[in-house]
């Protein structure tokens, strides 16, 4: 007798067989050099997003470099559960690429998908978009050091967030425990909703991204104290990171490449080298930048690193929520 959770399980496996199953059929005998037919790039979410935006992107130069077509494919569901699946699933010779995100170490830990990222081939790291703290222009803080001063002298302050259980959710989370500081959660549906209660003075600061926090840091309606990157932004040059104010905290939402196991090291290779060059190209900058996106390019290495660190942060993050299966 199977468990709810190892029914919810099967479904998504059972599923993703089946929207790929037409691949099987277009496997060809081994020999040639990759490719020797259309590339797939499996997108988890919907048309529209951001997400599938970077995909559409990705593939429409990929494909001048691959000389066949890069066909995007959206398997959504689950939410982002079943086209990670697919990708898990995937003939291993290379044709079948999946765009990874975020959602690929924070599904597991809820119990909402059947895999963890151990169960993929990270291929590279595109774009990261960290969380950034920011309040009211009229916030009496100008710093983050500040903020965590002025939320350990009085009640605790109320953060807004994306949704419970969601990254920037988590992202504030992280900072509290960093900081030992109290601090109210407030979940809202959506980054957007969680800004205009800012600025509606509902809510003390948000941690979301930096790109949905630009034009009203350009109006002077709201500041940045803090981002959680490596390094400063090229986009908000003048706002420190955490770590430079003495939280070491690098964490936000991302998106990468990742293959299903098993595919040949010379397959690797060549999709490995097209897609850097893809990224690295002018025109896919240019594109970056316009998006609002903060390029983010690491090995298969480094993002292997990264991934594993952040799946234990964000796994450790949920159990003190109380959202850990």
């Amino acid at each position: 007798m199977f468990r709810k959770g190892d029914i919810g399980a099967w479904v998504i496996i059972i599923v993703s067989v089946t929207v790929l199953g037409w691949m099987n059929f277009q496997r060809r005998a081994a020999g040639g050099k990759f490719p020797q037919r259309p590339v797939t790039l499996i997108c988890p979410f919907s048309p529209g997003g951001g997400t599938d935006l970077l995909a559409r992107k990705l593939a429409h130069e990929a494909e001048k470099q691959l000389g066949v077509p890069v066909l995007v494919s959206n398997i959504t569901g689950g939410g982002g559960a079943i086209g990670h699946a697919a990708g898990r699933i995937a003939p291993a010779d290379g044709h079948t690429v999946l765009m990874t995100t975020f959602e690929l170490i924070s599904l597991p830990v809820q119990g909402l998908a059947p895999f963890t990222y151990k169960d993929l081939d990270l291929l590279m790291l595109l774009n990261m978009d960290p969380a950034a703290v920011a309040v009211r222009s009229d916030f009496p803080a100008n710093s983050l050091k500040e903020f965590i001063a002025k939320a350990k002298s009085g009640n605790p302050l109320s953060i807004g967030n994306s949704g419970a259980g969601a990254v920037w959710h988590l992202a504030a989370a992280m900072l509290a425990d960093h900081a030992d500081m109290p601090a109210t959660h407030v979940p809202f549906n959506g980054a957007s909703q969680a800004i205009t209660a800012l600025i509606g003075g509902h809510i003390d600061a948000v941690t979301v991204s930096p790109a949905e926090l630009k034009i009203y840091v350009e109006s002077n309606q709201v500041k940045l104290l803090g981002v959680m990157s490596a390094e400063r932004l090229k986009s908000f040059p003048e706002t420190p990171t955490c770590r430079e104010q003495g939280q070491d905290l690098v964490f936000g939402t991302w998106r990468g490449l990742a293959l299903p196991q098993g595919v040949s090291k010379e397959t690797r290779d060549i999709l490995m080298k097209t897609f850097k060059d893809v990224v690295e190209s002018p025109e896919f900058e240019t594109f970056a930048a316009q998006s609002g996106m903060n390029l983010h390019l690491l090995t298969s290495e480094d993002f292997l690193t990264m991934t594993a660190r952040q799946a234990g942060e964000v796994a450790a993050t949920m159990k003190q929520l109380g959202i850990v299966k």
